[in-house]
């Protein structure tokens, strides 16, 4: 069984997904970065894959981004880090990139050697759905690799049933039309948003991010939805504090 699946089947609510680029703080932190996140607690961990252009992120993920290009980081040296460390992680790895990059390495490629990481999804934000359907939906299937859907406030109903019928592992639930790492508290409109989401009894669950960044946002949000999502508060930390290890305790005990 992929390990989303198991996960989710084990654990119906209080999913704790975080969110890195890799190659940031160090072009060698990837690995120590996933190892330290597991021991902390982390249900589920999502790593991003940098680029130039990063158009649903805000400034601290662009700003990562940025550093770890700089680094050197790119996708045969991400896969080689993931590898080097699979036999050690026991809960489900997400790789989420823009498009450009996957098509460049070539999708079918990608697919296969994400699956020789032992990875478990896959999020590509601006991969139009029909596109998935018709040209790369076998590939991801082929490799057992769930791909996972967004969905905003702004998506209407027939769209989250079309995307609800085709994914098989979560729904991401984006909580506001921003971009990432927003520091607000969650608005009635979210929290209303997410309850008419939860009333469409989707087979899926949903997990929600954007504007996750400390103990009350994480608390609404698992309120609300199976999981949650936070970034952009967790790469402020390692920008903070070039202790990997010591980093992640601390922004895991002040979620606590």
């Amino acid at each position: 069984m992929n390990k989303i699946n198991q996960l989710f089947e084990n654990k119906k609510k209080n999913i704790l997904s975080i969110f890195f680029t890799a190659g940031y703080p160090k072009l060698e932190s990837t690995g120590r970065i996933i190892q330290s996140l597991e021991k902390n607690g982390a249900d589920l961990i999502e790593v991003g894959i940098p680029y130039s252009d990063p158009l649903a992120d805000g400034p601290v993920i662009q700003a990562t981004s940025s550093v770890a290009l700089a680094n050197g980081m790119n996708m045969n040296i991400l896969f080689n880090q993931i590898n080097e460390i699979k036999n050690s992680v026991t809960i489900p790895l997400i790789l989420m990139g823009y498009l450009n990059p996957i098509l460049q390495y070539g999708i079918e490629k990608f697919c296969t050697k994400a699956k020789e990481c032992g990875i478990s999804g896959v999020i590509i934000p601006d991969l139009p759905i029909d596109e998935y359907n018709s040209l790369y939906k076998s590939y991801f299937e082929e490799s057992n690799l769930k791909f996972i859907f967004l969905i905003t406030p702004n998506t209407s109903i027939e769209r989250i049933q079309m995307i609800d019928n085709l994914s098989e592992g979560f729904i991401y639930a984006v909580s506001s039309s921003s971009t990432t790492g927003k520091e607000l508290g969650f608005s009635n409109d979210q929290k209303e948003y997410l309850n008419r989401l939860n009333s469409m009894k989707l087979k899926n669950p949903i997990v929600v991010g954007f504007g996750i960044h400390n103990k009350e946002t994480l608390q609404s949000a698992w309120e609300h939805a199976n999981g949650a999502i936070i970034g952009s508060a967790y790469l402020k930390k390692l920008s903070e504090n070039s202790d990997i290890e010591k980093a992640t305790a601390e922004f895991f005990e002040k979620l606590k």
